[in-house]
């Protein structure tokens, strides 16, 4: 039983913080305990501050936290502390401390000391709870999130396969249709794009090169379709670090700069660069927008699912830029890789 068990647990917290707060506010007085009727007549009056501290946490606390009545809280508080501070001195002085030597004064024979006390106890107790309290709403509200993000996950996930799925076979029509006789050389070329998809689709990271290698794969079936009347740059730099990236993240950029800068005849071209260093990926991407645009069929389902994907799997460690500039239209992509 270590420090996370008792962060976890609720019974063990209550136990924890009964015997913290019993230690707290008897320690100084172990020297005067000698029987154990001392012992019993002690625990007596730690009980009554301890009962105290129970009474508001589940009784008068509730008004303050649910139903946001402050006032009325501070004033009831005010009148059970007074309340038990008579209790406290009257036990204490006629009962306890005729018995063992809990006093060193004769200040500790008053009512503000026993009102003292009281206010001390209850702080201390209260606290503890609410923070231990704190931490496992935190945690609860955490593990809601993760298995929330987790669900959403799956879902962009089924919907993203089919549409990439619904791309690459437009690919290698197009590609059929200009060479026919490498019809077969394709296909094998695109089942192991859909076994690679397959095999890491369930899989929360790959390895970068992994994902590289994948996306290489992919240019070159665009090459293949539609090389001969666009200019296609594709480069790749890394410094071979160890790195990790959540799966078919990055193709949909890819599919979207070949689906519209390759849409036309006109001095189209598409331009990659992907850099990794310093536990960073870069991704820019460069696309043609063509004078006269051709209508190309798209749902964007594939684009917004990615961005959506972006936000659940690196929160506040990715940045994407997209944006027309004349002719051309440029992603900048910037995600916080794990090694």
């Amino acid at each position: 039983m270590g420090p996370k068990s008792i962060l976890e647990s609720k019974w063990l917290q209550e136990i924890f913080i009964l015997i913290f707060s019993f230690l707290l506010f008897t320690v100084n007085d172990w020297i005067f305990i000698t029987s154990w009727r001392s012992f019993l007549t002690g625990t007596v009056y730690f009980f009554i501050l301890y009962s105290h501290a129970q009474l508001n946490r589940f009784f008068l606390l509730p008004i303050l936290l649910k139903e946001h009545k402050p006032y009325l809280y501070l004033l009831l508080t005010a009148i059970l502390l007074f309340v038990f501070s008579i209790l406290l001195y009257e036990v204490s002085t006629e009962l306890l401390y005729k018995n063992c030597f809990l006093y060193k004064s004769s200040y500790q024979k008053t009512y503000h000391f026993q009102l003292g006390t009281l206010a001390g106890t209850l702080l201390c107790i209260l606290g503890s709870i609410q923070i231990l309290e704190h931490y496992r709403e935190q945690k609860k509200q955490t593990s809601k999130e993760l298995l929330h993000n987790q669900a959403q996950l799956n879902v962009l996930r089924a919907q993203l396969n089919p549409h990439f799925l619904f791309n690459t076979f437009n690919t290698l029509y197009g590609v059929s249709l200009q060479y026919p006789e490498r019809s077969s050389e394709l296909i094998m070329q695109v089942s192991k794009l859909l076994r690679y998809q397959v095999e890491n689709n369930t899989k929360e990271f790959i390895p970068v090169d992994d994902e590289v290698e994948f996306i290489s794969s992919y240019v070159e079936l665009e090459r293949e379709r539609v090389g001969y009347r666009c200019k296609i740059d594709y480069n790749y730099q890394t410094d071979n670090g160890n790195y990790k990236i959540a799966p078919m993240l990055l193709i949909t950029f890819i599919e979207n700069a070949f689906k519209h800068g390759a849409c036309s005849i006109e001095h189209c071209f598409v331009d990659i660069d992907i850099k990794v260093e310093k536990d960073v990926l870069y991704m820019q991407i460069r696309n043609s927008i063509p004078e006269k645009k051709k209508k190309v069929v798209s749902t964007k389902i594939g684009l917004k699912n990615t961005i959506e994907s972006l936000r659940i799997i690196y929160p506040n460690k990715h940045h994407l830029d997209s944006f027309a500039n004349g002719s051309e239209y440029n992603v900048n992509l910037k995600v916080e890789l794990s090694s």
